[in-house]
């Protein structure tokens, strides 16, 4: 069965499935230069400071302004319109983009922990001042960026990957700024690495959320929002449908939900013409109960049945 058949064959009305690229573009691009900017100038601090709480800010900007390059990609990727082998466009290079950058918070996480239990068991001197104030404007340059994606269409999982990038940095920083406190009121360098295991639990948070998303999309699950127990009781309700099966729901990319199903009417709806209504029907029972209007149907007669040999329920 085609995944995309004419609109009189699926019971399809006019819609999009695209979010608002261009301003969510704008937002990211602001961000990226925000945090690339500042990462540049935190690197040569933590140098200075000797700071292993810098370092690890510094990796996670790193992997924020990867993230942001990404990102831009992605949705300059899913502005391209459907063609070719492509029937979908490229959508779900979102997609892909949150999954990447989930691992390099894993990755990069995994290596300040290493380092910051090194320096819990063997202390560094650090420059308490320096940490204080580069932690300081670090959180300033998170909230301008963070306010900029605030702007941005949420809903897209790329650009919620980037979001809590920028937030899960902003905290970070804040952790490094009362680290930089300490060892300014106290000299005890621990509370740098302690501040980086903070860090490190922080981006282990993010990383967790952003790939069990990716993967529940990538993987073809059906949306949390949706019971497909109550999605077919609600369309066998449909005057004239005797049953559905093969029933299949998943999400393309962020905010793009999609099903499909065979359903077998009655025999003489074939015979009166009057299946284009029940399409129309069972569209219009999705998006009242459930709010999707990215549906294909096959409508079969009773029968019909017994010529599939992979039937699923």
């Amino acid at each position: 069965m085609p995944d995309h058949p004419e609109p009189s064959a699926r019971g399809e009305h006019g819609h999009s499935h695209t979010l608002t690229l261009g301003p969510d573009l704008r937002y990211l691009v602001v961000a990226l230069v925000l945090i690339g900017t500042f990462m540049v100038g935190e690197v040569v601090a933590a140098v200075l400071g000797s700071s292993l709480a810098l370092f690890a800010d510094a990796g996670h900007m790193l992997t924020d302004v990867a993230t942001l390059a990404i990102s831009v990609w992605a949705v300059r990727l899913a502005a391209r319109p459907a063609q070719g082998r492509w029937t979908y466009g490229l959508k779900r290079a979102e997609i892909l983009s949150a999954a990447v950058n989930g691992v390099t918070l894993v990755a990069i996480s995994v290596l300040i922990a290493l380092e910051a239990i090194q320096r819990l068991i063997a202390p560094k001197h650090v420059l308490g001042g320096l940490v204080l104030g580069v932690a300081l404007l670090g959180a300033v340059v998170n909230v301008f960026a963070a306010w900029a994606l605030a702007k941005a269409d949420r809903r897209s999982l790329n650009v919620r990957g980037a979001y809590e990038h920028i937030l899960t940095d902003l905290y970070a920083f804040i952790g490094t700024a009362v680290a930089g406190l300490v060892i300014v009121l106290t000299g005890w360098d621990r509370a740098d690495p302690v501040a980086s295991l903070l860090v490190v639990a922080l981006m282990g948070r993010t990383a967790w959320g952003l790939l069990r998303d990716a993967g529940k999309i990538l993987l073809q699950a059906a949306p949390d929002d949706l019971e497909l127990s109550e999605v077919r009781a609600h369309l066998v309700d449909v005057p004239h449908v005797l049953d559905v099966h093969d029933l299949h729901a998943w999400t393309v990319t962020s905010g793009s939900p999609t099903l499909a199903a065979h359903v077998v009417v009655e025999d003489h709806c074939f015979e009166t013409g009057h299946a284009p209504q029940i399409l129309d029907a069972l569209q219009a029972c999705l998006a009242e109960h459930f709010g999707l209007t990215h549906a294909t149907f096959q409508l079969e007669p009773a029968h019909h049945v017994g010529h599939e040999e992979d039937v699923h329920q």
